[in-house]
């Protein structure tokens, strides 16, 4: 089916009343595009990014508006009648109807990963060459292998990886370093995520790969603010992955060290320019001695050991 996407420009002050006028015409569902939304948004969710693509910012900019969705048919053009009536000028094109559910898998595809990993997506074939298949299924939280920050944690962490490792996943989203790390040889990993939904995700994920509560198990908190979860995850671990962004990892740090045995490993990336002498100078502090440093275009990853 075809559908007319409908863009009514609309002042901040007048969206509500447009949206109940046009409801009352028979239009269901609307997507308000304002650039106050967005930037309270960006201001209110700081914790999750280092900096926002200026195309983005420019999208935004000035914004104001509605967008519905018309059926292209009898009804859909005389609810296109009505608005047209009662806002002038609007913006009208048609989209087709899609197999959305599925289209975006096409999207992802096996990758290569460091010098012994491939991520390959639920619903691809293994492919062959020898890799160590990650299995993932993408799009359910942060993390797919698709980005440099993994990529390049992945890559670091794999030389210290042993049948004896046990990980501590921070930030884990999907669970795909500390799965990575499990399907390398590792024994134990424990991911963390502020996201209530990450654990769920790393379990279901973890089970593409067959593993199971004894080698793989995820918790929801905020451990920098919540000791009492600190004290739950427990110490002893020979590597521990952060791969955030810079202000948490800066904040992290300092409770890494209570995490990790004398001799474990720190491996955080997430970094970007412009922000890794801050991260460098926050692991020092920490007790750390930094041992590899990684870039990959903007990105930065920091391999520190403990002493």
């Amino acid at each position: 089916m075809r559908y007319i996407e409908v863009t009514v420009n609309t002042p901040e002050e007048e969206i509500d009343r447009r949206c109940e006028e046009m409801a009352a015409f028979g239009v269901s569902g609307f997507v308000i595009e304002n650039e106050a939304d967005f930037l309270s948004f960006l201001e209110n969710n700081r914790q999750y990014w280092d900096y926002v693509d200026e195309e983005l910012n420019r999208r935004y900019s000035g914004l104001s508006r509605i967008k519905c969705y018309l059926t292209d048919d009898e009804e859909g053009r005389e609810q296109l009648r009505q608005i047209r009536a009662a806002y002038g000028d609007v913006g009208v094109s048609f989209v087709e109807d899609s197999d959305w559910e599925n289209s975006w898998r096409e999207n992802y595809k096996p990758q290569e990963v460091g010098e012994r990993l491939v991520v390959v997506p639920s619903w691809e074939e293994i492919p062959e060459g020898g890799r160590v298949p990650l299995r993932l299924e993408p799009g359910l939280a942060f993390g797919t292998g698709s980005h440099p920050t993994t990529r390049l944690c992945l890559a670091a962490m794999e030389r210290f990886v042993t049948p004896d490792t046990r990980v501590l996943d921070l930030g884990c989203g999907s669970g795909i370093l500390g799965i990575g790390a499990l399907v390398l040889g590792a024994r134990y990993c424990l991911g963390c995520d502020v996201d209530p939904k990450a654990p769920d995700v790393v379990i279901s994920n973890g089970a593409l790969n067959g593993l199971g509560p004894e080698r793989l198990q995820a918790r929801a908190g905020d451990l920098i603010a919540d000791a009492s979860l600190r004290r739950a995850l427990g110490g002893g671990y020979d590597l521990v992955l952060a791969n955030i962004v810079s202000d948490v990892i800066i904040a992290l740090s300092p409770h890494v060290p209570a995490f990790l045995k004398r001799g474990g490993v720190y491996i955080s990336s997430g970094i970007i320019d412009g922000r890794e002498q801050e991260v460098l100078a926050a692991i020092e502090q920490a007790g750390f001695t930094v041992i590899e440093r990684r870039r990959e275009e903007e990105w930065h990853c920091f391999v520190a050991r403990k002493p």
